[in-house]
C-alpha cells in the first residue's frame, strides 16, 4: 500500500506536459487509447465542472434488444445468456419475447460493442443508448 501512496504522490507532482507524455507512453506500451478520460481530465482542470459529468455519462451505455425474428429466437436467447451473465434459460426467453427490453445497463464501451455484435450475429435487432 505504501508503494501506491508513493505513486500517487509522484503523479500529483507532474506538470500537464509531463502527464500528457506519460499518457502517450502508456497508450503505446499497453496498446490502448485514453482519449475520453484525457478530455474529461482536461475539462475538469480547466474549470469545466459541468463538462466532466457530461463526458463521464458517455462512458456508459445501455444495450436494448429491440426485436428478434421468430426463426432466430433460439440463437438470440443463447446470445442473451452469453451477454448477460447469470441469466437462466426461462429468464432469457422472457426477455427476448418481451422485447424491446434492456439487456445491459450502464455498460462500458467494450462490453456494449461485444454485446451488440453477439446479438446482431444471432439475428436480433439492437439499439445502443
Amino acid at each position: 500500500m505504501a508503494d501506491l501512496t508513493n505513486i500517487v504522490e509522484q503523479l500529483s507532482g507532474l506538470t500537464v506536459l509531463e502527464t500528457a507524455d506519460l499518457v502517450k507512453q502508456l497508450e503505446a506500451k499497453w496498446g490502448v487509447t485514453a482519449a475520453a478520460p484525457v478530455a474529461a481530465a482536461a475539462a475538469g482542470a480547466a474549470g469545466g465542472a459541468a463538462a466532466a459529468p457530461a463526458a463521464a455519462a458517455k462512458d456508459t451505455f445501455d444495450v436494448i434488444l429491440v426485436s428478434a425474428p421468430a426463426d432466430k429466437k433460439i440463437s438470440v436467447i443463447k446470445a442473451v445468456r452469453e451477454v448477460k451473465a447469470g441469466l437462466g434459460l426461462a429468464e432469457a426467453k422472457a426477455l427476448v419475447e418481451g422485447a424491446p427490453k434492456p439487456i445491459l445497463e450502464g455498460a462500458n464501451k467494450a462490453d456494449t460493442d461485444n454485446a451488440k455484435k453477439k446479438l446482431e450475429e444471432a439475428g436480433a435487432k439492437v439499439e445502443v443508448k
